[in-house]
């Protein structure tokens, strides 16, 4: 009768990773080991809201839309900062003129009939209570376009932190599972890997520009999560 042989590494690869395995030791032994990934999150309220504002102007020429537009996003400008909006948390993001055409009389040659200025800057807004007054105060002295509004943190760094703390309590939790039902002891941790690690993801808000002149703009920051991967490797006896 012939006997099948399988070699040990290809034992360890049909087993899968959150099967025992088995790595070489210092004196020459084989050492057994499990493999596990752990998934962790962690959510909380945002404290700061990113906003996309801006100015378009038309005009004959693009000269005059030109002018037109940054008289229009100065006084916008000088709206955010007289709010308490610091110079560090506004940004230029979008700067363009563009011709505007009559393709009525001919579309292969369309006639141009004025220019399009457009200008618009990203804005943080770390006070949520006033947020929405900003906006609408913004609007009010010039601005007329309002590319939407995303929730982030200021500091995301300890919300990550807890996530991974979550994926190492997720990843040990399903070491002590799986030792169990097997039957073996769990031992020494021996590795660790970080994995991914996401940032805050932003809860975008959809704003529209019809605002009454003495109403704040509703604004929910609801919840943001980070989520975060482990691998590890413990000795099982």
């Amino acid at each position: 009768m012939r006997h099948l042989f399988i070699p040990a590494a290809a034992a360890m690869v049909i087993a899968g990773c959150a099967a025992p395995q088995a790595i070489a030791a210092e004196d020459g032994a084989m050492q057994r080991t499990i493999t596990v990934n752990g998934q962790g999150r962690a959510a909380a309220a945002p404290d700061m809201a990113v906003i996309s504002i801006g100015v378009q102007s038309e005009a004959k020429t693009a000269a005059e839309a030109l002018r037109k537009n940054s008289t229009d996003m100065s006084a916008t400008i000088t709206k955010l900062k007289e709010l308490g909006v610091a110079d560090r948390d506004i940004q230029t993001s979008g700067l363009s003129i563009n011709p505007r055409y009559n393709y009525d009389k001919n579309r292969s040659q369309p006639e141009v009939i004025g220019f399009t200025a457009s200008n618009s800057v990203t804005v943080k807004l770390r006070d949520l209570d006033n947020a929405g007054a900003v906006i609408d105060q913004a609007v009010q002295s010039g601005a007329n376009s309002l590319g939407g509004v995303s929730f982030s943190f200021s500091n995301p760094k300890p919300l990550q932190e807890d996530a991974r703390r979550d994926a190492v309590a997720d990843a040990k939790a399903k070491a002590e599972l799986l030792t169990d039902a097997a039957g073996v002891r769990l031992g020494a941790l021996i590795t660790i890997q970080d994995g991914y690690v996401s940032s805050p993801q932003p809860r975008p808000y959809a704003a529209r520009m019809e605002m009454a002149a003495d109403s704040a703009v509703p604004m929910e920051a609801g919840e943001s999560e980070v989520n975060a991967t482990v691998t590890l490797v413990y000795e099982i006896q």
